[in-house]
């Protein structure tokens, strides 16, 4: 076998960050090797990670090179004054705009405005520095940047300048039209600069990488350069095989941000309750991960609290765990134009967990076809009330005849180990 191609990959999450930002370059990193690839992945030696899971330091290849170097982050600053409101809007979980307080509005002014594009852009400079040194050293020619965070891409643009060098810019999520940007309170200045950074790394990127169909054709009205779509997908996960809960339960794994607030699904729940003795007895609402405060109000109003198990945050190891032995899995989507195109991380590992999906989205989302293709559960979007209330007592009634069960196809596509295979050809 010939000498393996270097890849350097410039990237912020990484073990032991947890949620769904680290999973996506930790799995290919891990699969790099087989296809003659050597990984040299790039991160912050102090980062500032909104999410801990340890248990995924062990999932980290033994054969990729890790480099590490200091980062300044505001967020260290910001949380003097108050260290659960920075954390929350650090990951992603901003409040609504009629509840935020001064503190909040002020710190999400700063982070929009004063830290273009995003909050590591103090990293930029430190990196390319650092960087230019390693690849010249090393005779790399190819590199990976992986956003958001956006800043990351500003790293791969000026080392692209600088070397001259093969630039792939892997984008996990649209950025100036990602569903947080309008909460950012962008004044006309940064908006301005936001476009023009977007419009400049995607026309000096080598190759554009996103994880939608719908971003792809976002981004082709901007640049003429080549994208290719690499959707996020599952790993092999080694989970003791644990019964069914008991209980009918419908669980939704990850961030419940405030957008997300299905007032649909919570109706539908409580008019089944009040209608269906059977169903209220048996029934029961698993929140695992971050929840907004207005998610857990909303569903206060409608009266489920008897039935709420929140569990917060848990292990990668655990929250998969409970995607397979929950009846139910809810995947909950942004209703908005702009979130169409975001197909959420965690519908892949739904997707394999042998449990029926109920999904909720903005019309025409990319991920409704990836659901609907597989036959691995159902898509309303959120004008369907009577549909969903009608699906969730089907469920139910399979639940009760101890036939809820769901007959995937077509999952092979979206194993790790194969998009990393597209990747490798790609880069290759």
């Amino acid at each position: 076998m010939s000498e393996p191609k270097k890849l350097l990959i410039i990237t912020y999450y990484w073990p032991p960050a947890g949620g769904p930002g680290v999973q996506r370059w930790l799995k290919f990193v891990k699969y790099l090797p087989e296809f003659n690839i050597q990984p040299i992945v790039y991160i912050p030696k102090n980062p500032t990670y909104p999410i801990i899971d340890n248990g995924l330091e062990s999932e980290v290849s033994e054969k990729a090179i890790i480099l590490k170097n200091k980062i300044f982050e505001p967020y260290g600053f910001a949380s003097v004054f108050s260290k659960n409101k920075t954390q929350k809007i650090s990951s992603g979980i901003i409040p609504n705009q009629r509840k935020q307080s001064f503190l909040e509005k002020t710190l999400l002014w700063v982070r929009g405005n004063l830290f273009i594009p995003d909050a590591r852009c103090l990293w930029v400079n430190p990196s390319v520095k650092y960087l230019k040194k390693y690849i010249k050293e090393n005779n790399i020619d190819t590199i990976v940047t992986s956003g958001p965070p956006h800043s990351l891409h500003l790293i791969g643009l000026q080392l692209k300048k600088d070397l001259n060098i093969k630039w792939f810019a892997d984008f996990r999520d649209p950025w100036t039209t990602i569903g947080y940007q309008k909460a950012l309170k962008l004044s006309a200045y940064a908006e301005k600069k936001h476009k023009a950074l977007e419009k400049e790394v995607l026309n000096s990127a080598d190759t554009i990488i996103v994880t939608s169909k719908t971003t792809k054709t976002e981004f082709q009205a901007i640049t003429s350069k080549p994208i290719e779509v690499i959707t996020n997908g599952y790993d092999v996960e080694k989970i003791e095989k644990h019964p069914l809960d008991g209980k009918f339960t419908l669980a939704h794994i990850g961030s419940f941000l405030s957008d997300r607030n299905p007032i649909l699904l919570w109706q539908a729940l409580q008019e089944l309750i009040s209608e269906n003795t059977d169903f209220k007895n048996d029934f029961r609402l698993k929140l695992i991960g971050a929840t907004s405060q207005e998610v857990l109000d909303t569903i206060a109003k409608f009266q489920l609290n008897d039935y709420l198990q929140n569990l917060g945050y848990v292990s990668h190891k655990e929250a998969v765990e409970h995607q397979r032995k929950s009846q139910i899995l809810l995947l909950v989507e942004i209703n908005s134009e702009e979130t169409k195109s975001i197909i959420p991380g965690k519908l892949f590992e739904y997707m394999v967990s042998e449990r029926p999906i109920i999904a909720i989205g903005p019309k025409d989302s990319d991920f409704a076809e990836i659901i609907t293709a597989t036959n691995t559960g159902v898509f309303f979007t959120y004008d369907s009330n009577q549909k969903l209330k009608a699906l969730l007592l089907k469920y139910y009634q399979e639940y009760q005849n101890q036939n809820l069960k769901v007959h995937a196809v077509g999952l092979l596509q979206y194993s790790r180990k194969s998009l990393t295979e597209q990747l490798a050809k790609l880069i290759s």
